[in-house]
C-alpha cells in the first residue's frame, strides 16, 4: 500500500503505531498461556524434543559398545601378534642353539682330526 507523498511526521508516526497495535493484536492468542493451540504445539514440541534425546542416548549407547568392541578386538589383535612375536623369537632362539650346536660339533670334529693327526706322527 502506497503512501502519499504529502504525509507529515506525525502522519507517519501514527501510521507506524496502528501497524504496531494490529501486530501485536494479531499475535495476543500466541501468548495466552491458555490457548489450546499453544498448549498443543508446546506438547508437540515436548515430544519431539523427548523423542530426539531418546535418540541421542541410543546413539551414544551405540557408539560405546562399538568402541568397546572394537578396542576389544584390538587388544585380542595385539595378543595374537604378541603370541606370535614371541614364538617367533622362541623360534629363532632355538635356530641359534642349533647352529651354535653344529658349529661346536664340527669345530670338535676339526679338533680330533687335527689331534688325531698329530698322534700318527
Amino acid at each position: 500500500m502506497k503512501q502519499p507523498l504529502d504525509m507529515g511526521f506525525a502522519d507517519r508516526r501514527k501510521a507506524a503505531l496502528e501497524a504496531k497495535a494490529k501486530l501485536l493484536k494479531k499475535l495476543e492468542p500466541a501468548l495466552d498461556v491458555n490457548n489450546p493451540e499453544l498448549q498443543a504445539k508446546l506438547a508437540e514440541r515436548a515430544a519431539v524434543a523427548e523423542a530426539r534425546d531418546v535418540r541421542r542416548t541410543e546413539r551414544a549407547k551405540e557408539k560405546a559398545e562399538r568402541e568397546a568392541r572394537e578396542e576389544a578386538e584390538r587388544i585380542e589383535r595385539e595378543a595374537a601378534e604378541a603370541k606370535a612375536r614371541e614364538e617367533e623369537a622362541i623360534a629363532a632362539a632355538a635356530r641359534e642353539i642349533e647352529e651354535a650346536a653344529a658349529r661346536k660339533a664340527e669345530r670338535d670334529r676339526r679338533y680330533a682330526a687335527r689331534k688325531a693327526r698329530q698322534g700318527k706322527r
